[in-house]
């Protein structure tokens, strides 16, 4: 058979992931404060956008003006095709103002001030300024800001009061180097000593006097030794303490009561007394330095009752309104009225460069605004979704939470169980029970022996105030927990109360043993 080229004709569909439409696909990703963040860099970059300044009219405030009479059908019917249509009548109501309408002068706007509520709200005590309360007085920058120092920042700090001489110095610069965030050593002493070009006997005085700066037990190389400084530091006189730190630390770990009654030959009581006594002290002394600055969470979605029902409510907060700049819209409106003359035809060549550079930057900003208003209209059905799934945890809390997938929220609103996904990632509510991440909702099912299925974080839930309300002298194992949630109706497996145990970081039975 001869090999031979041909040219063949074939049509098939795809999906193509256009630039609008990744553009949407990462607005629906997003949270609040990044979505006002992406909002204002478009501003900055784009010279359609602009700000509005004028607030929407809710609908009720619609209907109300269509029944005073302020209003007709039309003006109402323009007004609602604003959100899906972001340019029509953004101009008049953003640039032109009714020449009739007269300001209240001077002398009325003092005549309508009630003086003796004002002078209540606001008693002069003789410390404010003689200037109202403004922006100008609010604190700097600088007086409001402040950063935590880090360990070897504390560190250094304090050797400059140290009566340490230069080369000492030195090789203390060369231990705080080698501090861990724990507040742990993590070189010896001859590993130091070759960095530093320095005597070990040197580098274990220098190591010494850094053991005795704040945090106590800093520098220590196990916890053995941190321990031990907090003891010397801390005059502790128990003998039994510094024994079961010093040859016993292992069997205190494991919380081995009875094995350290047999080595040490002391009671359980004075066994128990000293353990609380070690428990006071600091196993990472850089614990108070060490880790990132807290994170506070903005909810995205607020969610409120009001009598019997819940009502959903949007974060917008900082959230700018959006507009098309009305310069170049009036480009626009001219390049349609002259697309068909022959001048606009003969124009040079830079002049189509700044119309279609217009022309895309219009685009851009009408795809923007409408993918925005779709992304907090496809929340709001989500969370709607929610609550109908989850009205029980809306009313009585986490004990009442109801097994749900993505599958059955995006069924229930007609989408895709990717953009339900894309949806509920990331984002928090503000709820009558607290906030949480709307991923937290999506639980999987724990089946019972009779009746409908729980969801695991409501098995949680009973799992931890089992916990609380054990006796700490012979708390409950892990198979003893399983029984007792079988006998309440729940089909479970000890190893499954083990792993929702070690979610919740709940440490097992043995560790969790007291003595009183």
């Amino acid at each position: 058979m001869a090999i031979e080229l041909k040219q063949q004709l074939r049509i098939s569909q795809q999906l193509v992931m256009t630039p609008q439409l990744q553009q949407a696909i990462k607005l629906l990703q997003l949270n609040q404060l990044e979505l006002v963040n992406l909002v204002q860099q478009e501003l900055q970059e784009n010279p359609v956008l602009e700000e509005s300044d004028v607030e929407e009219e809710t609908q009720a405030e619609r209907e109300d003006a269509t029944v005073d009479g302020s209003g007709t059908g039309n003006e109402s019917s323009e007004t609602e095709g604003a959100t899906d249509e972001p340019l029509a009548g953004s101009e008049l109501a953003a640039d032109e103002t009714p020449a009739e309408e007269v300001g209240p002068t001077d002398a009325e706007k003092i005549a309508d001030v009630e003086w003796e509520q004002y002078i209540e709200s606001h008693p002069m005590t003789g410390l404010e300024s003689g200037g109202g309360a403004g922006e100008d007085d609010r604190p700097s920058l600088e007086a409001t800001y402040a950063r935590r120092p880090s360990l070897a920042e504390h560190l250094e700090w304090q050797l400059q009061v140290t009566d340490l001489d230069a080369a000492a110095l030195e090789i203390a610069r060369w231990v705080i180097g080698n501090i861990d965030d724990r507040g742990f050593l993590r070189s010896t002493v001859e590993e130091i000593s070759c960095q530093a070009g320095a005597e070990e006997s040197e580098v274990e005085r220098v190591l010494s006097a850094i053991q005795r700066l704040d945090p106590i037990g800093v520098a220590a190389r196990d916890l053995r030794e941190c321990l031990l400084l907090q003891i010397d530091a801390g005059k502790i006189g128990n003998a039994l303490v510094r024994v079961l730190v010093d040859e016993h630390v292992d069997l205190l770990q494991r919380r081995d009561f009875r094995g350290l009654v047999r080595v040490t030959g002391a009671t359980l009581q004075e066994v128990a007394d000293a353990a609380r006594v070690i428990g006071g002290l600091e196993p990472r002394p850089g614990r108070g330095f060490g880790g990132e600055d807290p994170v506070y969470i903005t909810p995205d979605i607020y969610v409120y009752k009001v009598g019997d029902d819940f009502h959903v409510l949007l974060n917008e907060d900082g959230l700018p309104k959006l507009k098309i700049n009305s310069i170049y819209r009036g480009v626009l409106s001219k390049d349609r009225e002259a697309g068909a003359s022959d001048s606009f035809r003969s124009a040079e060549l830079g002049e189509k460069d700044t119309k279609n550079y217009v022309h895309d930057k219009v685009r851009s900003a009408m795809w923007l605004i409408k993918s925005i208003h779709q992304r907090q209209r496809t929340i709001y059905k989500v969370m709607e979704s929610i609550i109908e799934y989850q009205r029980d945890f809306f009313e009585h809390g986490v004990a009442h939470l109801k097994p749900l997938n993505l599958r059955d929220v995006a069924d229930d609103i007609e989408m895709h169980e990717s953009t339900v996904s894309r949806v509920t990632t990331n984002k928090y509510v503000h709820t009558p029970q607290g906030i949480y991440e709307l991923k937290y909702f999506f639980n999987s099912s724990i089946s019972r022996f009779d009746g409908e299925a729980l969801a695991s974080e409501s098995v949680k839930e009973k799992i931890r105030r089992i916990i609380e309300n054990e006796d700490s002298a012979r708390p409950m194992s892990d198979q003893r927990i399983a029984e007792m949630l079988k006998a309440g109706n729940i089909d479970i497996a000890r190893r499954t109360v083990t792993k929702y145990r070690e979610a919740m970081n709940i440490l097992s039975s043995t560790k969790r043993r007291q003595v009183c």
